[in-house]
Parts: C-alpha cells; sequence; structure tokens
C-alpha cells in the first residue's frame, strides 16, 4: 500500500499510500482498492468536508434491532451516516458473533450496503486478551511482555490477526470486487485500559505488535485496508508518536476524544481537541496522510445542542477526513448508552441542523 500522497490516473485524484513522494510514483502503478479510498477521502477533505460516522449504525438502534434499511442517524436526519464503524472483537476466537452480539455475515451485508451507497466503512477491533482469555479490558496479564519468548502465544497472536485479515480480505461488493475499508487496530494504546496499551506494554513491544499484524495482512494479499493509527486524548506531540508504528505502516492519523461530565464538561472537551487534533493534522499534512478525529462523542447527549455548541466548534478549521461517534446501544439493556439522538430526543433538532450546515457527508 501506499502511504503518501500519489497522483494515481486511475482514479483521478490526489490520494495517499507507502512511502514514496508523488514525484516518485508512476501513473501506470497499480492503484489498490485502498488507494481508491484514500483518493476519495482526501478529495472530500479538499473540499472542506468529513465524513460522519457512527458504529453499527444499521444493527441496532435505541428501540430497535436489526429492522431492514433501519438506522437513528437516517430516522433523524433522512439520511445514513457517511461512515459507518464495525468491530472484530472475537473474529479471532472465530465466533459467528461479535463482541456486541452482532453477526459477522450481517457486518459483511452491510458493509457491502454501505459501499453500495457510496459511503465509508471502518473497522475496529477489541480482541480477547490471548493470555488471559478475558476481554479487551482485561489487564491482568501482559501478554505483549511474553510475545517474543513465547512460541504457543506468538502462534496464537498469528492466528487471531490471521483471522481478522482473512474476514476484511472476503468483503466483496455485487461484482466481486475488494470493498476497501479503514482498519483501525491497538486502538487507545496511549491509555491503560486495554491490555496493548500503555500499562501492559512498552512503546517498542507495541510498535512490534503493529509491524507483525501488517506483515500478517500483506502475507495473505490483503490489499483492501486503509490503516488508521488512533491514541486516546490528553497527548504532547511527542507522547503520540512515541508508540507510531512508521510512515510506510499508516495511512491516517487519528484520536479518540469523548465529552465527560455533561455540561460541566464543555470547556475540557473543547481544549482537549483543541491540544491534539492541530498537532495530529499538520504531522498528517507533512507526513502526506489523512487526519481524523477517530471516536468521539458525549454519552446520552445531556448537552441536547452538543452537536453544533460543542462539536462544530471545536473540530473548526480542522481539515479531517472523518468524525466518528459511538453506537446507540437498546434502551432496555443500555438506557443512557447512545451518541446520536433518536426520534423523540431534544438534540433531533441541533442533530438536523449540524447535518445540514457542518460540511458533514451524510449519505441517502
Amino acid at each position: 500500500m501506499k502511504s503518501t500522497l500519489i497522483i494515481a490516473a486511475a482514479v483521478a485524484l490526489t490520494a495517499c499510500g507507502s512511502g514514496k513522494t508523488s514525484t516518485e510514483t508512476s501513473t501506470s502503478e497499480t492503484v489498490t482498492p485502498a488507494d481508491e479510498l484514500i483518493a476519495r477521502m482526501d478529495s472530500v477533505v479538499k473540499s472542506g468536508q468529513f465524513y460522519f460516522g457512527h458504529h453499527d449504525d444499521t444493527a441496532y438502534g435505541h428501540t430497535w434491532r436489526y429492522v431492514p434499511g433501519n438506522s437513528d442517524v437516517k430516522a433523524v436526519t433522512g439520511k445514513y451516516p457517511g461512515l459507518m464503524n464495525w468491530d472484530l472483537g472475537l473474529i479471532e476466537v472465530d465466533s459467528a458473533r461479535n463482541l456486541d452480539g452482532v453477526p459477522f455475515e450481517f457486518i459483511a451485508a452491510e458493509i457491502s450496503a454501505q459501499n453500495e451507497r457510496g459511503g465509508v466503512n471502518a473497522i475496529s477491533w477489541h480482541p480477547l486478551n490471548p493470555q488471559s482469555r478475558g476481554n479487551s479490558w482485561d489487564v491482568s496479564t501482559a501478554p505483549l511482555h511474553s510475545l517474543a519468548t513465547d512460541s504457543a502465544l506468538s502462534d496464537t497472536i498469528d492466528l487471531w490477526i490471521g483471522r481478522a485479515a482473512e474476514f476484511i480480505a472476503s468483503l466483496k461488493d455485487s461484482e466481486g470486487r475488494s470493498i476497501p475499508v479503514i482498519f483501525r487496530p491497538w486502538h487507545e494504546n496511549s491509555g491503560s485500559w486495554f491490555w496493548w496499551g500503555a500499562g501492559s506494554s512498552t512503546p517498542e513491544e507495541y510498535i512490534a505488535l503493529w509491524h507483525r499484524t501488517r506483515e500478517i495482512f500483506d502475507s495473505k494479499g490483503v490489499d483492501n485496508v486503509v490503516w488508521a493509527y488512533s491514541p486516546d486524548k490528553d497527548l504532547t506531540r511527542e507522547q503520540y508518536f512515541a508508540t507510531y508504528p512508521g510512515d510506510e505502516y499508516v495511512d491516517i492519523l487519528g484520536t479518540d476524544i469523548y465529552h465527560f461530565d455533561g455540561e460541566n464538561g464543555v470547556g475540557q472537551y473543547t481544549d482537549r481537541v483543541k491540544a491534539q487534533m492541530p498537532f495530529v493534522v499538520e504531522e498528517a499534512q507533512k507526513r502526506g496522510k489523512l487526519a481524523a478525529l477517530t471516536e468521539t462523542g458525549c454519552e446520552g447527549l445531556p448537552v441536547t445542542d452538543w452537536y453544533t455548541r460543542v462539536l462544530m466548534p471545536a473540530i473548526d478549521g480542522l481539515p479531517l477526513a472523518y468524525v466518528c461517534v459511538w453506537r446507540n446501544a437498546i434502551e432496555s439493556e443500555k438506557p443512557q448508552h447512545f451518541y446520536v439522538p433518536y426520534p423523540g430526543h431534544p438534540s433531533e433538532n441541533d442533530f438536523r441542523k449540524f447535518a445540514e450546515t457542518s460540511g458533514a457527508v451524510f449519505i441517502k
């Protein structure tokens, strides 16, 4: 994959890809599905827009589950989000459903549907702890400390990464062409809540895990992945790049920043975005990459004009490829765990205004 800005005659757009400058890239070079997606996102950035994303958008919503064509975003705005995020948690153990119970067959079908309507798909991954077999948040053991010396653990990790690669490689459109997706593995690593995070790994171990992941994907010929790196909030430039895998391994520089504490947290959220995202954007541009606010949101939307009064000013002037908020869980299971308004919520009008005025890309 190419990881710096290139000119590809086949797509007639500027794109980002791997290690070469645009002057070194021949227009006859093969353009991969990933290159095409990068070119499309770069074109959106250059137009002053960004894709709006929502996790598990068509799988379930505040009061429904698996209703064909349904979406809380669409129910409020009349359109689907321009980007949908999906998670591969439990693909590593060959489960039929992911960690939130969504069938992988459903995910594959919805990725195809989103692609057909002209939207973008992103994939995160919350794998089990390969040592304890607890979930991603189980930090009772630190497998990366042992990975270089424990052959059984090494084999397990390789098998798990291989299964993720095979699922992504299997994603095809109605004509059998590979569907490009953003893949964002080992996210929020600057925090200590995941087994691959700062409390359970050294920067060198984390970078080695990323390289290992990329090598396994490459060995399987996967060419439909746009790679996104996304540490968490409150980092200096030096801290952000302490675990950076390298320009040849990354296409999108991202950050996960959430809004906490309702109205009291408005200033903190804005300050966090403005402290980190400008240097992420600057470094992305310098390195020929895209930049994104890879996860964000205000759980339960207690700030009912959050989208127009908080998010829009926080990202104003930042050339971002996408901004993705988290999921809308079913009310009976997690009543306040939602990040976009559903019909009847007090934030409906504000979200519609955001969709109409922010430059965010939604699709029919």
